[in-house]
């Protein structure tokens, strides 16, 4: 499976959010929005919060607060594909979320390597 680079560096094809949506399975939703209730101690997450057609779609959905996560906005604005590609890379509007996804992290400090 191809890899789908969001944003932030995670990667929408291998995201239980993503792949139901695109799969238009609501059953599947409904499981992984009770799996990150429990992990992100978060009860407010509903199969329609996590309903996502990846953070750089211009139509859709996004999820939960992607419309509002200033590192995405910062991208779209920029017109780059993720923060890797962003010659101001390390900023503090990706640093402090990437200290919580070193596969993401990872994944952009390949991406910036090659600029």
């Amino acid at each position: 499976m191809s890899q789908i680079i969001a944003v932030c560096g995670l990667d929408c094809a291998a995201c239980e959010a993503y792949l139901a949506t695109q799969a238009g399975d609501e059953a599947a939703k409904e499981k992984v929005a009770a799996k990150w209730r429990v992990e992100y101690n978060s009860p407010q997450i509903d199969a329609k919060s996590i309903t996502c057609d990846g953070c750089l779609a211009t139509t859709g959905v996004l999820c939960g607060h992607c419309s509002e996560c200033a590192p995405r906005l910062c991208a779209v604005e920029r017109g780059l594909a993720n923060c890797g590609s962003c010659p101001d890379y390390g900023c503090e509007k990706i640093s402090g979320l990437l200290q919580y996804i070193p596969d993401a992290k990872a994944r952009l400090d390949t991406i910036h390597a090659t600029l």
